[in-house]
């Protein structure tokens, strides 16, 4: 028996392809709901109310500041403080960033050489561990290299280093925070 054209297995792919634009279809059918049909009737320049449409970003929308009267003043829409987001951002402007998500609250620094040291290299990761602004609230990991004959290599960093880097963010925070609420 000669099959004429297609083999049997490119058939069998057609109808499939075929069943699944078929199925796909059906899910678009309005099968009796009242409540689903679309396009509505409408007469011309008659605004049609859809009442209270959720965002992305909830009911107040992507906003950076916050209520003063709020316990959680300055977080906004943010996953993390916005005084500290912004604080941190400011003091750490003259490193290129690496990764900067504010809704985790982790900022990643890029290696960054002083142009009054060339053989040594800094690091520095930012976490806002909250949506207050308290000390608690920001951790600093600073990493130090220095280029030796075998490249570069791990070197100590004075302990201090990290403590005055957060001290720096959360006085940085506060001024914002005094700056927009006025306190």
């Amino acid at each position: 028996m000669r099959n004429h054209g297609r083999p049997a297995r490119g058939r069998l792919s057609v109808l499939a392809g075929l069943l699944i634009v078929a199925g796909m279809l059906a899910g678009c059918v309005n099968w009796g709901d009242p409540d689903s049909r679309y396009p509505t009737n409408r007469t011309k320049g008659q605004v049609t109310p859809y009442g209270n449409t959720e965002t992305v970003f909830g009911d107040g929308g992507l906003t950076f500041g916050g209520d003063p009267n709020q316990s959680d003043a300055g977080s906004g829409a943010l996953g993390v403080n916005s005084f500290l987001w912004r604080a941190s951002l400011d003091t750490i402007a003259f490193m290129p960033l690496v990764s900067a998500d504010p809704f985790g609250g982790v900022i990643i620094t890029d290696w960054y050489t002083p142009p009054s040291a060339p053989n040594e290299r800094f690091k520095i990761n930012v976490y806002i561990l909250g949506r207050a602004l308290r000390a608690d609230g920001i951790k600093a990991t600073v990493f130090r290299q220095q280029q030796g004959a075998a490249g570069w290599l791990d070197a100590p960093i004075a302990p201090s280093t990290a403590t005055d880097i957060e001290n720096a963010i959360l006085t940085r925070a506060r001024q914002l925070r005094i700056a927009q609420f006025g306190e």
